[in-house]
């Protein structure tokens, strides 16, 4: 078994979608050009769908058996990954650091050839937990849109001890710096006079949405670990370790209505 990542299950035969999607969409993901140019490679009549020149841009394709070509020569859609990281403490969610900072990055534990992945949103520097990464746009879209109101749930270890009527605030929402912060949920798992252990569910994503919601009221945040988005748990998975959404995850996500 190689180093790095998890045994991973597969269920074949399960389909993720069976809905066609737009030629320029296809070409697009396909890497032939920009949306935009690929409707005037359409309207150019340079694509064939199995066989026949199209030009209209309403045309579906199914990506799995139609074949697309451009000039006569084949156009496959690429393999689309979807990988569950359980990102360490003190790594960035970027794919390259700027300028001249040289802290490791979330790049440095995936295989190479991966590079071409992003990150589905964010988490920052000193937190960790649940982290996916994707090349698939739509998926991403899915996950960090408000307007899908996908849950994210955080466990946090703060100083001193968290009573009752800070999880009324929080659920309530409270403004800062312009936003209203607010989450859909708190639980209190422990708290003593040292510190407590709250557990935090968001539908919005705003940045360091958790730890401004908790300095706000001045309680320092320890540590700060994502530990489940929609349905997926971080379960067993090693810190700094990855796998593979299963087909049956990836449906999941998708088809969620939270």
């Amino acid at each position: 078994m190689a180093v790095g990542y998890l045994p991973l299950v597969r269920k074949p035969k399960l389909a993720i979608r069976t809905l066609k999607t737009r030629l320029q969409k296809f070409l697009a993901d396909a890497g032939v050009a920009s949306r935009r140019a690929a409707e005037k490679i359409i309207l150019d009549g340079r694509v064939t769908v199995n066989g026949d020149t199209v030009t209209l841009l309403g045309t579906r394709v199914d990506p799995m058996h139609d074949r697309v070509s451009v000039d006569g020569k084949p156009v496959k859609a690429k393999r689309k990954h979807y990988i569950v990281l359980n990102k360490p403490r003190r790594f960035l969610t970027t794919r390259k650091p700027e300028g001249e900072d040289d802290r490791a990055i979330v790049f440095d534990l995936l295989p190479k050839e991966w590079g071409n992945l992003f990150p589905v949103g964010r988490l920052d520097y000193d937190s960790e937990g649940l982290l996916f990464l994707t090349n698939d746009g739509d998926f991403c879209l899915k996950l960090t849109h408000p307007r899908y109101g996908v849950s994210k749930i955080y466990v946090a270890l703060v100083a001193g001890k968290v009573e009752p009527p800070l999880v009324t605030k929080f659920t309530k929402g409270l403004m800062d710096k312009g936003e209203k912060l607010i989450a859909q949920k708190v639980r209190i798992i422990s708290a003593t006079k040292r510190e407590s252990v709250v557990e935090l569910e968001l539908t919005e994503g705003k940045n360091r949405e958790v730890r401004r919601l908790f300095e706000s009221q001045g309680i320092e945040v320890k540590r700060l670990q994502r530990v489940k988005i929609g349905k997926i748990k971080l379960g067993e998975l090693p810190t700094g370790k990855w796998r593979t959404l299963t087909e049956s995850e990836i449906k999941s996500l998708l088809s969620e209505k939270l």
